[in-house]
């Protein structure tokens, strides 16, 4: 891509390393012909953009994300392509193995993470299987919508045929069905549940997740006639409602698959990769009733609560400050930013929480469209907010 024009995208699209709840994301490449519906570009007005386009070359790439100040080996998460383009598209996927072979060929044994609905064959497993130290997850995104004005690519059959590949030639490469997103009159019916579930039967796990409802992608869809839910209550967390995840998890049990199905991305690919959490979600128990029981005790084992010299020493080695407090299963912070948070959360594997952007009771990670907060958590917030502001006025006189 030219310089100038480089210079004209949002800020967000031209940042090639940024972190994300589910890893350290590399994105040097940015365009996309599939035209989901609902794709995040839309937020950023990068939807119009059809070629992938490199933003630099890919050995910089490599260096910009080993070279980033969270990056730690062995520890930090990664994600591929997974905010502009998907990485198996023939002039991406080049650029994504050639990623892959330059981080294993340094030792790193870190989760990457591949998000994708595209083509992936055989070839390709072989090339991934090649791979000896990084703990790669193919992530298949698949929902069951057969609107193509919502999906285009639900006309084809190309994810569910890369879904039995993957599957039928994984050995150490994680495979997951990534069932997003899950929308009231979109794919929501029993017989559509059904036969996603029926889609990942040999998948290593499955993943299920709501819609980000946002100005931006419902103005579209609404363009071409598609009836969106959830009115104007737009939020920055994806909406999935308590009865749909109800619907969810009873269509699961019904199925007689024996894949496990996870709440998080991160529980999903811990479980592949026969490891604990990276992200701690052992502190929101509430997420883990649907966990296998050996996949729970991994979590419990290897839940920890931070001391506070143990919290400080991960501020001094990232370089943060802030206030924070301790509190059964997770850490509470104010001023942080999300990529410092969760570059935190990785270190730890603790729920490191934002004062501003509280979790409510089940509802972790979701918008409260559909949820109903328990009166007497909104108090404790309000309560936590004086606390971190009292903190704040004794330092200033101090």
């Amino acid at each position: 891509m030219p310089a100038a024009q480089i210079a004209g995208l949002d800020p967000y699209m031209s940042l090639i390393v940024g972190y994300r709840k589910s890893g350290l994301s590399l994105n040097h490449i940015i365009g996309c012909p599939l035209d989901c519906g609902y794709c995040v570009r839309h937020f950023w007005g990068n939807f119009e953009v059809k070629v992938p386009q490199l933003l630099c070359s890919t050995d910089e790439a490599v260096e910009k994300l080993t070279g980033h100040a969270a990056f730690q080996p062995h520890i930090t998460p990664i994600q591929l392509f997974n905010k502009a383009t998907d990485p198996f598209l023939p002039g991406v996927k080049p650029h994504l193995f050639q990623v892959l072979r330059a981080l294993d060929a340094r030792g790193y044994t870190n989760h990457v993470l591949v998000i994708t609905r595209f083509t992936v064959t055989e070839a390709d497993m072989d090339e991934l299987e090649k791979l000896r130290h990084l703990k790669v997850t193919l992530l298949f995104t698949y929902s069951g919508i057969t609107d193509p004005r919502v999906e285009p690519v639900a006309k084809s059959s190309i994810t569910q045929t890369s879904v039995r590949t993957a599957a039928a030639h994984k050995r150490r490469t994680g495979v997951v069905l990534y069932w997003r997103p899950i929308v009231p009159g979109w794919n929501d019916a029993p017989e559509t549940m059904a036969h996603v579930l029926d889609v990942g039967r040999d998948v290593d796990a499955i993943v299920f997740t709501g819609y980000y409802h946002k100005s931006e992608n419902a103005g579209y869809l609404r363009g071409l006639g598609v009836d969106v839910p959830y009115g104007e209550d737009f939020h920055r967390r994806k909406t999935m409602p308590a009865d749909l995840d109800a619907a969810v998890v009873a269509a699961w049990r019904e199925s007689g698959i024996t894949t496990p199905l996870f709440r998080k991305t991160s529980c999903g690919v811990a479980y592949a990769h026969g490891v604990p959490d990276y992200n701690g979600h052992w502190g929101v128990r509430e997420l883990c009733d649907i966990c296998p029981s050996l996949q729970r005790q991994r979590c419990a084992d290897d839940h920890t609560t931070p001391t506070p010299a143990a919290i400080d020493q991960v501020l001094t080695h990232l370089g943060y400050e802030t206030p924070y407090v301790i509190e059964d299963g997770h850490v509470w912070t104010h001023g942080l930013g999300e990529q410092r948070r969760y570059a935190i959360q990785h270190t730890l594997r603790h729920q490191i929480w934002e004062l501003d952007q509280p979790h409510y009771l089940h509802a972790h990670g979701r918008s409260l469209n559909g949820h109903h907060p328990d009166p007497e958590q909104a108090e404790q917030f309000a309560a936590l907010r004086e606390q971190f502001a009292t903190t704040a006025r004794y330092e200033e006189d101090d």
